[in-house]
């Protein structure tokens, strides 16, 4: 199935030709760009990192509010060790997450 891009919002639309008007900002048919089969591949092949990256940064804000809530609940110092370790551990592969989906934005590997 063919990509087209558009090039007023980025949107990534799948199918045999462009829509009408973008879904996400309306701009019309025209501003539409087909993607060459080597870009649509790598779209289609990062579609599912990408995925797994947005759930595991869904998973990392609950373990920050989970460690956050262990932390106030302030039982003994080893279990606060533990929930703060997991607080900023989570912090750090959030950061790490946003990092690299950036950088699949920057090669295309996005839509």
């Amino acid at each position: 199935m063919a990509k087209f891009k558009c090039s007023v919002c980025n949107y990534v639309f799948d199918g045999e030709n462009a829509p009408d008007k973008c879904p996400r900002c309306g701009a019309p048919k025209d501003k539409f760009a087909r993607l060459t089969d080597d870009k649509a591949k790598l779209v289609d092949r990062a579609r599912c990192s990408n995925q797994l990256h947005m759930g595991l940064a869904a998973v990392l804000d609950q373990v920050h509010s989970i460690a956050e809530a262990g932390i106030q609940d302030n039982l003994d110092p080893g279990c606060v060790a533990i929930f703060t370790r997991a607080r900023d551990e989570a912090i750090l592969l959030s950061q790490f997450i946003k990092a690299e989906i950036e950088v699949h934005i920057g090669k295309g590997k996005w839509g």
